[in-house]
């Protein structure tokens, strides 16, 4: 009986993205999947999204790459990743293994090459691609792609040109409006949106009087944000009419429900992996509780309540 709900009531479509539950890993936080397997069963995880992966493998930034905050952490990894030949014949063959969609980050500077990248990923055991837009476009003098609106549908539009697979984007907060480059996304031809990324920040080591990071500035995720995001959640979903999948401090199953009741049809677990290697199945767990409590039958029917005109 428990299985059956499990497989039931939680399950979920993101664009044809079919999930057992509605919990996926955020990328950058859960390795390529394998690295967990001592601690969680793949298959009890609604989708695995891998870090973020490039057409050629890349070394990552230099010097101190993670610092804590208050309340959360500050990243500059610098998508350090074995590349796409490593992932297609390593690590690819290994996920599918599992019975458990696929959900591939990937990142390039310039929106011929995240085609490219994406093409090279049209393959058997990829589900779908999750569009990092918060790299630098080396053809636009470093501007980030996901911060600008053009740029960040260029990209879209060549990776949806070039794959098969469910084309997810992955919104940057660091913008002055969320919901203009939510519908840029969308008009673009996005099947969904993940938000939000990593806030921009910075830590300084006031006895050396330096940056702690390498790279100076790094993303910033973990509770603290969690507000942001569901702000920014609820514009959104107010704003398109693609499926969300919600991120940005999710460390317990209560975290998740604000998401989804902020219309977010799926939710992203990140920092709360590294506190808890075993926390995406803790939490469809415990979102079922919450669900038997308020009687609801199917995770569907509380995705949005708290969006005007409904609560």
């Amino acid at each position: 009986m428990v299985r059956y709900l499990y497989h039931n009531r939680l399950a979920v479509d993101v664009a044809g993205l079919k999930m057992k539950t509605p919990v996926t890993t955020a990328s950058g936080t859960f390795g390529f999947g394998l690295e967990f397997t001592d601690f969680l069963d793949l298959e009890k995880v609604g989708a695995i999204t891998v870090k973020g992966t490039t057409l050629a493998p890349r070394a990552g930034n230099k010097g101190q790459r993670v610092v804590e905050t208050p309340s959360g952490i500050l990243n500059c990894i610098g998508l350090e990743n074995p590349g796409s030949d490593y992932f297609l014949k390593e690590t690819l063959p290994k996920l599918k293994k599992y019975n458990v969609p696929v959900i591939v980050n990937i990142d390039a500077s310039s929106p011929e090459e995240y085609g490219e990248l994406a093409a090279k990923l049209d393959v058997k055991g990829v589900d779908a691609v999750e569009i990092n837009v918060s790299c630098p476009n080396i053809k636009d003098g470093g501007l980030v792609f996901g911060t600008n609106a053009k740029s960040m549908a260029q990209v879209v539009k060549e990776v949806k040109k070039n794959t098969s697979k469910v084309v997810i984007t992955k919104l940057s907060p660091n913008v002055t409006s969320i919901t203009e480059m939510a519908k840029a996304a969308e008009d673009a031809g996005t099947d969904a949106l993940s938000l939000i990324n990593t806030l921009l920040g910075m830590k300084i080591d006031i006895h050396r009087q330096r940056p702690v990071l390498g790279n100076v500035t790094g993303g910033l995720s973990g509770p603290c944000i969690r507000p942001v995001a569901v702000r920014m959640c609820y514009e959104v979903a107010q704003a398109v009419k693609v499926p969300i999948i919600g991120m940005g401090g999710i460390m317990c199953a209560e975290d998740a429900i604000e998401f989804f009741l902020a219309g977010a049809n799926a939710i992203a677990v990140g920092t709360a992996n590294f506190v808890n290697p075993a926390i995406a199945e803790t939490i469809s767990l415990d979102i079922l509780e919450y669900m038997d409590k308020h009687n609801i039958k199917k995770i569907q029917d509380m995705i949005g309540l708290a969006l005007p005109g409904r609560c």
